[in-house]
């Protein structure tokens, strides 16, 4: 025995149950619509913090482009340049050797703490020809460097 062939245009699987027509499209959404957020508005508050946070971060550039030419960056070999202060606590700046401010030159470096007399028998200790000696203490890390005057 053989079963008929469903009739055209109808499901094969739907058992004689009859099937309701799907709901007409005529341009509605199937979803509902996302409301639009709110704007944040821009306060004095806002503002605020955002110059505080660009100060704070200027400020620490500023500092560590500052520092990189300090004596503590000083190497030997390296020329350096006498800013501002006096004869007992001068202001070391690493400077290019080709630069008409290079007035020294490192001949050594030494890690430790160092008082004025233990400096100069160090230094002729390591640099023989030596002429001057200037010792950083107190920071963190502290050293000593040993200079001569630097002729071009």
């Amino acid at each position: 025995m053989s079963t008929p062939p469903p009739p055209q245009g109808q499901n094969p699987f739907a058992q004689g149950q009859p099937q309701a027509p799907y709901p007409p499209q005529q341009g509605a959404m199937p979803y509902a619509p996302v409301p639009e957020q709110p704007r944040r508005k821009i306060t004095f508050k806002l503002v605020k913090n955002i110059v505080i946070v660009l100060a704070v971060a200027g400020a620490a550039i500023g500092g560590y482009i500052a520092s990189r030419d300090d004596a503590n960056t000083a190497a030997v070999g390296d020329c350096m340049h006498r800013g501002s202060g006096n004869d007992s606590s001068p202001d070391l700046e690493v400077v290019e050797c080709s630069s008409s401010n290079a007035q020294y030159i490192v001949l050594a470096k030494v890690e430790g703490s160092f008082t004025s007399l233990t400096a100069d028998s160090k230094c002729e200790e390591k640099a023989k020809d030596f002429q001057y000696s200037y010792v950083e203490t107190g920071k963190s890390n502290s050293f000593l460097l040993c200079l001569k005057d630097y002729t071009k």
